[in-house]
């Protein structure tokens, strides 16, 4: 599951950012100034945080250059100024994208998604996990000696899978990251590219497996 750390010394909007992200699939950890999400960031491992600039202890600009010198993850920076000026400082601070308050919850969504989508664009080449290899570049999978040649819609899925071995990933996550999020199809369609990567795998010697987490969606693990 991709965790998020939201800061914020609002606790309101902490809250509302959430509750919504938590409805929407996401595990949300807190803090409510820079020197506590630094803190968060030390015992926590997150994907993507959300800073507001206006903080008490430590400022968002602060946080957000010490996120980019010591952390490999992006940031989302909210602000309840919106002049050019001050989008300048965030985006110099190091800031992936910047979100205006007061917001509505699902432009929050639409651009976490995207945000998360060039991270993971702009990742390794090659994925290993147990005795599979992944290669992105040739859209190869190497199990031991053999290769297996996957169609397009089912490579991207279990790249996807395999970024992030046993996260778990929602249907509504996987469904945007290898359709798109204009697919008009139904989850039926994810339901059988799963099935079809799966019998590829089991007529291969590999311990990889990917599992279904009821009610939730799928993950990609080893199994010993």
């Amino acid at each position: 599951m991709v965790v998020i750390l939201a800061v914020d010394d609002d606790i309101h909007t902490l809250e509302l950012i959430s509750i919504y992200l938590s409805q929407s699939g996401y595990r949300v950890i807190k803090a409510v100034n820079g020197k506590d999400g630094l803190n968060m960031l030390e015992r926590e491992q997150p994907d993507l945080a959300i800073i507001d600039v206006m903080m008490p202890v430590m400022d968002g600009l602060q946080l957000t250059k010490l996120v980019r010198e010591q952390y490999n993850i992006p940031v989302l920076l909210l602000t309840a100024k919106g002049k050019l000026e001050d989008k300048e400082k965030g985006y110099i601070a190091g800031s992936d994208d910047y979100l205006v308050k007061p917001f509505e919850p699902k432009e929050l969504l639409f651009r976490i998604r995207a945000i998360l989508r060039r991270y993971d664009k702009t990742s390794d080449v090659n994925i290993r996990i147990g005795n599979m290899l992944i290669n992105r570049k040739s859209f190869e999978v190497q199990i031991g000696d053999q290769v297996l040649v996957l169609p397009l819609k089912e490579f991207e899925l279990l790249s996807k899978l395999a970024s992030m071995p046993n996260q778990v990933f929602t249907r509504d996550q996987l469904i945007e990251t290898v359709w798109g999020i204009d697919f008009e199809g139904d989850e039926q369609t994810l339901s059988v590219h799963i099935k079809r990567v799966r019998e590829r795998l089991s007529k291969l010697e590999t311990q990889i497996q990917i599992k279904t987490v009821r009610g939730v969606g799928y993950k990609l693990e080893e199994s010993t």
